[in-house]
């Protein structure tokens, strides 16, 4: 992760989504002026609403975790035999999972979310992009360029599946082999949700793996509001069918909007795309001065993947396009 002088420049942190602050500091504006597009969070979040102040105020009961692992086991089809962790996110289970298994080679394809490549080295694991190895990560559908994988490719003793962007697509999910031993799914709740902020994530596997994660996430890691606000969302199976549907016509509108400004598409998911430019800096740049944030790559020259503008911010980014 970017540090904080890292911050202050925009460009030094550009392997990942967010880091407004420093566009701010360089090109100006408030934080009420920019629109974000580098994170692929969907811009038309759940509503939330139904909070008690017993949410906030007591410690997290085992009945609210358990109706949220319920709701979690519903939703994505969970085999009955696999174990589900909520997390304060999956970037906190992405953080403990190299703890999970003796130090060894670790098979992460890029480019990919870079995230689970510093989390294996930093527990001292040797990280290799196409040698067959002890554990292997992948990001399905892949970020930044969408791929899909198959059953064939988990074929690691660790295998992590990171299904964080898979909600826009759950045909393509791979949850059944949440059930092989040594497989653990990731599940993020912040992209399709649209509720990064609320700090919900899953880990799906193996009873003996979750336990173990379990230890090593502690007591009370999902608040008493994530609890509840998780809980309802994953119940609202036709909250989930009309967004699909909201988010690939949209994804449509802004393939459209940005080919024709002489982008062409190199893939992504309905909740952000990779489009393929002469100068991603050049493009990045003039979005900046109308105060729009996209993201660009440090590996490439001419990657520049956006997210879904908010309903009432297309004319806007026409506009600085």
């Amino acid at each position: 992760m970017a540090g904080d002088n890292e911050n202050l420049n925009p460009r030094a942190a550009r392997d990942h989504g967010g880091g407004l602050d420093g566009a701010i500091a360089s090109f100006g504006g408030t934080r009420a002026e920019w629109m974000d597009l580098s994170t692929g969070i969907n811009p038309h979040p759940y509503q939330v609403k139904g909070l008690i102040p017993s949410d906030w105020a007591e410690l997290p009961d085992h009945g609210a975790f358990e109706s949220l692992t319920e709701a979690a086991r519903r939703f994505w089809s969970v085999p009955e035999s696999a174990a589900i962790l909520p997390a304060p996110g999956a970037s906190a289970v992405i953080a403990r999972i190299p703890a999970l298994a003796p130090q060894g080679r670790a098979q992460i394809t890029t480019p990919t979310y870079n995230e689970h490549a510093a989390a294996f080295a930093a527990q001292g694991w040797s990280v290799q992009p196409n040698t067959p190895a002890e554990a292997r990560v992948i990001v399905h559908p892949n970020n930044p360029d969408g791929r899909i994988w198959t059953e064939t490719d988990a074929n690691a003793p660790l295998t992590v599946i990171d299904e964080s962007f898979c909600d826009v697509s759950p045909e393509a999910s791979l949850i059944h082999l949440a059930a092989r031993p040594g497989v653990v799914v990731l599940k993020s709740f912040g992209k399709f949700w649209g509720l990064a902020g609320l700090r919900l994530g899953f880990a799906i596997g193996q009873p003996d793996l979750i336990a173990r994660l379990n230890d090593l996430t502690g007591p009370w890691a999902v608040s008493g509001p994530a609890l509840r606000i998780g809980t309802r969302a994953l119940q609202d199976v036709e909250w989930a069918n009309a967004t699909r549907q909201r988010l690939s016509v949209e994804t449509d509108r802004l393939d459209d909007l940005v080919t024709a400004k002489g982008a062409t598409i190199a893939g992504g998911t309905t909740l952000f795309r990779l489009y393929e430019v002469d100068s991603a800096a050049d493009w990045q740049d003039r979005l900046a001065q109308a105060h729009i944030w996209s993201r660009v790559f440090p590996y490439s020259k001419t990657y520049l993947r956006l997210g879904l503008p908010p309903a009432d911010s297309w004319s806007r980014l026409e506009a600085a396009l």
